[in-house]
């Protein structure tokens, strides 16, 4: 599938942390600006990236429009590794959002109580040792052919590593990345639970899905 004119794909380097950090919070609710939900962007970044940029970067892959970083697929192959970062890094983050609870407004505070009461309770069912990923566009740069190009070079690096499965865990909706999407990638829907979060706060369900592909044939072309 051609990239449109002036979208290219290549894979990250150390320089795209800030613009990977800066675009996790600018998609962050509902494809728009965490700032209504959630106004500590750092600890935001941290939680969503820190891994994949830290960590494992050789498994991610940045979408440009004229050179101009606007969209990257995280990637990891490493599970164990990554639930042992996250471990720890859960334990820091929670201490540093605790320290700064008073000052957080009340949007952001009721964040971190639902984080605390419900969020737990709505992650669905995934494969605990499958490499998997997260993807995200911002809004002018979306299009199939970008997102099938990111999707494409990761599921080739993965099998040159011989990875057989990938799985991604992604907040959809019908009128944004509906099953349909994943779908065109060769992806099947493992199971979806609604995020209560969003509840009075979009007009229709909201849902964390996870979906899954075995990598025996390459990305179908559309």
């Amino acid at each position: 599938m051609a990239l449109p004119e002036g979208i290219s794909v290549r894979s990250y380097e150390a320089r795209d942390r800030e613009a990977i950090r800066r675009l996790c919070c600018e998609t962050g609710f509902l494809g728009n600006p965490i700032d209504p939900v959630f106004q500590d962007r750092d600890l935001f970044a941290d939680y969503l990236t820190a891994y994949y940029t830290d960590v494992e970067p050789e498994a991610s892959f940045v979408l440009e429009q004229n050179g101009v970083v606007k969209g990257y697929l995280l990637g990891s192959r490493r599970p164990l590794r990554q639930q042992w970062f996250g471990f720890f890094q859960n334990l820091r983050l929670f201490a540093i959002g605790m320290w700064r609870y008073r000052g957080y407004n009340r949007a952001t505070r009721e964040f971190i109580q639902w984080i605390l009461k419900n969020s737990w309770r709505e992650v669905p069912a995934a494969p605990r040792r499958t490499a998997h990923f997260h993807i995200n566009i911002l809004p002018e740069a979306k299009g199939l052919a970008g997102s099938h190009e990111m999707m494409t070079r990761y599921c080739d690096f993965l099998r040159s590593k011989g990875e057989t499965q990938v799985f991604g865990q992604m907040v959809t909706f019908e009128s944004r990345r509906g099953a349909k999407v994943f779908e065109r990638f060769g992806f099947r829907v493992v199971e979806k639970r609604e995020i209560t979060k969003y509840r009075g706060k979009h007009p229709e369900p909201v849902y964390l899905t996870t979906v899954i592909k075995q990598l025996t044939n390459p990305v179908p072309a559309r």
